[in-house]
């Protein structure tokens, strides 16, 4: 199982004192960065059980998923806690805020981890120019000076504050990027797909397997024809049904092979292949190196 950071463990490792949570508004939090610093900056590639909505200024690597995003200067940085994270500092000098807060916390807004900044890895990092920054800049500075208050609602702005940076930040990101669902039947097939596919996921266990690994094995779940499958789904997102499902799992072979000491028969195994060097070839042809290689590439 990957690495998992609870809330208690993240107050204890920042020597922080943690407020009892309150079931009908659950847990929120904001720390200004520089309060964060560890001395010791040795990766840490572990999932959480909390979100993280962070805006920090300085050179640093974000490590999410299976991809490593550079941010020279500022950025909005939004992590799902199903999501293996680390952040990797650059340069010494960093400045900003870090929100953390349960799913509890947004309850009456929907399901959070549906919100695009959080669902795919190409939106989670959002770099902001200096032009950009200024209003960013003034959301958190109000979250921060709203909790030190004592105004009888104020959980009730934090929210507000918070979804107006989660928004904004959406509304930077290309409307196409994310196809949404639709009233044709093929929207309808393709938004059902990519809920069969996610649902999958993570594997948090080495005996876990994947169920659904194959276009077929999609379609008698959708109890289409695996044609009309492969057709609505071109239709939807230009892409065919082997090459979705194949990214998905290339994506959980590389968090795996980084935040697990599994070995890659293990990994193999979990992820549908029945025979390593199938999941090895399969592995190299799409990424450039085998299991083995992209993992000592990863550790150095």
């Amino acid at each position: 199982m990957t690495n998992l950071l609870e809330l208690q463990q993240f107050y204890k490792v920042f020597n922080k004192s943690m407020e009892p949570m309150h079931q009908e508004i659950g847990h929120f939090n904001i720390f200004k960065v520089e309060d964060l610093l560890l001395p010791d900056n040795k990766p840490n590639y572990s999932r959480r059980n909390f979100f993280k909505v962070s805006l920090v200024t300085g050179h640093s690597k974000i490590h999410y998923a299976d991809k490593c995003m550079e941010v020279q200067d500022t950025a909005l940085v939004f992590t799902n806690p199903m999501i293996p994270y680390n952040w990797e500092r650059i340069s010494e000098k960093h400045s900003g805020y870090v929100c953390i807060f349960t799913e509890d916390f947004f309850s009456r807004f929907g399901p959070l981890k549906d919100y695009p900044v959080f669902q795919f890895t190409d939106t989670a990092v959002v770099p902001l120019s200096p032009q950009q920054l200024p209003p960013y800049q003034e959301l958190f500075d109000k979250m921060w000076n709203e909790l030190q208050g004592d105004y009888q609602y104020k959980y009730d702005l934090l929210r507000n504050l918070l979804m107006e940076v989660i928004h904004g930040a959406q509304k930077m990101q290309p409307a196409a990027s994310h196809p949404q669902t639709g009233s044709n039947a093929a929207e309808r097939i393709t938004a059902i797909f990519a809920e069969l596919l996610e649902r999958q996921f993570p594997i948090e266990l080495s005996n876990q397997v994947l169920q659904l690994s194959t276009p077929a094995a999609f379609a008698r779940q959708l109890n289409v024809h695996v044609n009309h499958l492969n057709k609505a789904l071109r239709e939807t997102t230009g892409q065919t049904t082997s090459k979705l499902i194949s990214d998905r799992i290339l994506q959980e072979a590389r968090i795996l092979l980084k935040s697990t000491n599994w070995t890659v028969n293990e990994i193999a195994w979990s992820l549908g292949f029945k025979e390593p060097n199938h999941f090895s070839s399969f592995f190299k042809n799409m990424a450039g190196a085998t299991p083995k290689q992209f993992r000592q590439t990863a550790i150095d």
